[in-house]
């Protein structure tokens, strides 16, 4: 027993132990987020960063803070928190681009009814990879348990993140004009705004998330924890081309309001609904709950989580660099994954003959599974049977992973993967014998 155990407070029903745990279960996720700038390692009392300032003639900081909301009430009935922590970044990166900022750290805060260490580092595994997608570190955070205020298995996940930019290319609606063009970018599905609703409407909470929907393509709970959409990269790619004049981040809402937002006094937006690409969730959700149209546009994004509003000329400038930002992932700045479709363009790279491409992002991906499993692998007995969903869902990725290479003759890769997932799962199987 550790020094700082406290019979007293642990009485009280918190474990100060478990949270060191979660600390160190959580370190592997936090170092992918590691960016210039960095100063600091988490477990201090405040994280340090030391922004690039070059080039730049008058640095501002913009800041944004959002949680995830009750969407995370979606993965704690399927006991999935891997993805809810890409929610809470990109409601708080996609606010801070809207100004033009660059982010470059986050912090996050989870209150939890009892620590569960493995459950943490899963959390914050989420919030690891959101950052990785918006180029931004994850230097510190807190996890405060609350017994006797929350249920063991709740929690609530919230976030902080900041960005520069140079006072000069702050967007500024004051210059929009008369015949600017609206640019519209597609969500993910219903994002993470206006769930109390959706839980209502599908009564999560006597649903069968399992169920595989054939409107959706997927089982509901599937398409109702979509992690939402993060737009750092299209967005900053648009407006180093195209003179931009006013970005929207479409969450809580909905069209109605905050479109408006970035629209200076005078001027109105014109919106052409038969452009829109819509989800059939936002279909099927409208038609379950008789949901009025007009709600609908006031409550979700509807298929656009973010607009554009730029220069007519350049507007198919910020189109072409939208398009080019979106298909193009730099593993660079942001590596390869299934959650921003990396196995989808590694497909269409086989398709089109591209084998080499083909090869290097569907390795990335591989290996990602592959070390999420060793990490899993790595835990004792008992926290690995806590996380053994975690690790079936890793392991089901890297034999999808497999499966693409030998569908494409991509035998050595295939075989050098293949015969490790065979070897991690044995181990996997041996050891939860009897568990």
């Amino acid at each position: 027993m550790g020094i700082s155990h406290s019979k007293a407070y642990a009485a009280a029903g918190v474990n100060i132990e478990a949270g060191y745990e979660g600390v160190k279960l959580m370190k592997k996720h936090v170092q992918r987020t590691m960016i210039p700038g960095v100063v600091s390692d988490i477990g201090g009392f405040g994280g340090l960063f030391a922004p690039d300032l070059t080039g730049m003639s008058e640095p501002v900081l913009v800041s944004g803070t959002d949680g995830v909301g009750t969407k995370q009430r979606i993965a704690q009935l399927m006991n999935k928190h891997d993805s809810v922590g890409i929610d809470c970044v990109a409601m708080c990166v996609n606010d801070i681009i809207c100004c033009g900022a660059k982010p470059i750290f986050f912090l996050d805060y989870i209150a939890i009814g009892k620590n569960e260490p493995e459950k943490v580092a899963t959390l914050v595994s989420g919030v690891a990879e959101g950052c990785v997608q918006s180029g931004c570190a994850l230097i510190g955070g807190e996890t405060a348990e609350h017994p006797g205020t929350m249920a063991a298995d709740d929690y609530d996940l919230a976030g902080f993140a900041v960005g520069i930019v140079d006072r000069a290319k702050i967007i500024d609606h004051d210059r929009m004009r008369p015949g600017d063009v609206v640019i519209a970018l597609t969500s993910s599905g219903i994002h993470s705004n206006g769930y109390s609703l959706v839980r209502k409407v599908f009564n999560v909470e006597h649903a069968d998330l399992g169920a595989y929907v054939d409107e959706l393509g997927c089982t509901l709970g599937e398409e109702l924890l979509r992690p939402t959409k993060i737009y750092v990269k299209p967005v900053l790619a648009a407006m180093d081309v195209a003179d931009v004049h006013g970005v929207s981040h479409i969450t809580g809402g909905g069209f109605y309001e905050n479109i408006p937002r970035c629209i200076p006094d005078g001027l109105c937006a014109k919106i052409d609904k038969s452009s829109l690409r819509t989800p059939p969730i936002f279909s099927m959700l409208q038609r379950m709950g008789s949901i009025p149209e007009h709600d609908m546009f006031n409550t979700y994004n509807m298929g656009v989580g973010m607009t554009m509003i730029v220069a007519k000329d350049d507007a198919d400038k910020a189109l072409a660099a939208l398009d080019y930002a979106e298909k193009m992932i730099p593993s660079s700045n942001v590596p390869y994954d299934w959650a921003n479709g990396a196995f989808q363009m590694a497909e269409a790279y086989y398709q089109l003959g591209q084998t080499e491409k083909a090869n290097k992002i569907i390795d990335e991906l591989a290996n990602k599974s592959l070390e999420y499993m060793v990490w899993y692998l790595s835990l004792t007995d008992y926290q690995l049977s806590i996380a053994s969903e975690n690790f079936m869902y890793n392991a089901g990725l890297l034999d999808a992973e497999v499966r693409l290479m030998e569908k494409y003759k991509s035998e050595e890769l295939a075989k050098h993967y293949s015969e490790q997932l065979d070897q991690l799962y044995n181990e996997y199987v041996t050891r939860m014998k009897g568990k």
